[in-house]
Order: C-alpha cells, then sequence, then structure tokens
C-alpha cells in the first residue's frame, strides 16, 4: 500500500492504482474525465462537464450523499476544501474510503499545479496535452485595461475577493480585482458599496448564481457589464485551454 500525501497534507493509503474513483468536484470532473474517461464511476449533479458523462450522481458538492458515495465502492474520493464539507470527508474516511482533498487555488498555476498533482500522483496517470496547453494560455499577464467588481451570488451580494483563481484568471487578462486586498477571500459587501466602488466594470459569471442580461447589470447603473460563462471563469481543468480566448474577447466587447 502506498500512502500519499494530498494538498492539505493528509495521507491518502491507496491500495493500488485507483480504478474506481468518485468525484465531488466540478472542474475535476472534468479534468479526469477528460484525461481518462471511464475511471470515474461517481460524481455530483452539479458536475455537467464533459457533456457526454454518464456516471452514477451521488448530491450536490456541499452535501452529497454520502451513502450513495460508498455505494459505489470507490477506490479513492476526490474533494476540495472550499467545495466540500469536512464532516463529509471524515465520514468517508472513517468507513475506509481515500480521500484527496484539493486546496482552494489561488492562482491559475496553482491550479493548474494541483490538478497535475491529483491526475499524475494520485491516479498515476501520463500529464494530458490539455494541462500542458492550459499552462502555455495562461503564463502571460497583460497589461492592465480595467478594474472589476466579480459578483459570484446576490441576496446577500457576495464577490471575488484576495487571493482567489478567478482574481488572479482576471488579472492575466489585464483586468484588475476591486476587492483584491479585502481581508476576505469572498467579501459581502452591501450594494451601496458596491456602486460606489472605483470600478470600470462588473463581471457577471453565470454560475454559481446564474447571472443574465436582465438579473444582475440592473443593479449597477451607469457601470459597464460583461456576462462571462463562470466555468472559463473558475474552473481549473480543460476550459482553461478554451478560456483565455473566449474571455478575452467578451470582456474587450464590453470595454
Amino acid at each position: 500500500m502506498s500512502v500519499l500525501l494530498d494538498d492539505l497534507g493528509e495521507p491518502v493509503p491507496l491500495a493500488g492504482t485507483p480504478a474506481r474513483v468518485v468525484s465531488l468536484v466540478p472542474s475535476l470532473t472534468d479534468a479526469v474525465q477528460t484525461t481518462a474517461p471511464g475511471l470515474l464511476v461517481g460524481a455530483t449533479d452539479y458536475c455537467t462537464h464533459p457533456p457526454d458523462l454518464v456516471v452514477a450522481r451521488v448530491g450536490g458538492s456541499k452535501y452529497p450523499t454520502v451513502a450513495a458515495v460508498l455505494d459505489l465502492r470507490p477506490d479513492l474520493v476526490i474533494a476540495n476544501s472550499e467545495e466540500n464539507r469536512p464532516e463529509d470527508v471524515e465520514r468517508l474516511r472513517a468507513d475506509g474510503v481515500p480521500v484527496w482533498v484539493t486546496a482552494a487555488p489561488a492562482s491559475v498555476p496553482a491550479g493548474l499545479a494541483s490538478t497535475r498533482r491529483l491526475l499524475v500522483q494520485g491516479l498515476g496517470l501520463s500529464e494530458p496535452d490539455w494541462l500542458l496547453a492550459a499552462e502555455d494560455a495562461w503564463h502571460r499577464v497583460d497589461p492592465l485595461r480595467a478594474t472589476a467588481i466579480v459578483p459570484v451570488w446576490r441576496k446577500p451580494w457576495v464577490v471575488v475577493g484576495r487571493d482567489t483563481f478567478a482574481g488572479d484568471l482576471l488579472r492575466r487578462l489585464g483586468v484588475a480585482n476591486a476587492y483584491a486586498d479585502h481581508a476576505e477571500r469572498y467579501p459581502r459587501p452591501s450594494l451601496a458599496e458596491l456602486t460606489a466602488a472605483r470600478a470600470d466594470l462588473v463581471v457577471l459569471p453565470d454560475e454559481p448564481y446564474r447571472f443574465t442580461a436582465i438579473d444582475g447589470p440592473e443593479a449597477f447603473p451607469g457601470k459597464r457589464f460583461v456576462l462571462v460563462n463562470g466555468r472559463y471563469l473558475t474552473w481549473y481543468g480543460p476550459s482553461l485551454v478554451a478560456a483565455r480566448t473566449e474571455l478575452d474577447a467578451a470582456i474587450t466587447a464590453a470595454l
């Protein structure tokens, strides 16, 4: 039996190369299925990519049905320190299931490095071409051209703050985060504070809250806005290969 350490330094005792994997993290579901089709036997209801993924569903990321995960007899469960509850991870481990917990990445390079470790060390896979292409696409940091507010929820309003993957990704596109220096990673400012913030742009993703042309922009009168694919903004998987071109085009058109 080999014992590896996950991103949090916790042991992951594997009896061999995993052959039955359950993912509780949508972006990592996409990464694993794209790299090794057939390895996944279960995923959450929010694991929407790849679109042709056909596996057992085990509930939501925050509240998976642990019994359903155990019924699948996985060799390994993939979780994330921000997306999944510690008590669910501990219950799985208590039932003898190895769990690899990834850290919430503070940057694009950190997200890709974490994914590489999971795929290569944890799952024993070869480094995929898409990961190399994503690293090549995102190593550049463009000159600053705008400052943005990036809401991810409303009622209450929640925005991207310090040390986040989305904030670093936007900065690489030349867009600074108006809340990058906030004490919290996901601040909850009042709408009055948001509308008064010095920002050229409001970036509105379609997940986790589904902002639309009629649900979100009206809260920021006089500010330019751009609706973006939330997967391109927050997922650190194969979608990053296309994300730079798509997001850059959308932001350029908005400015």
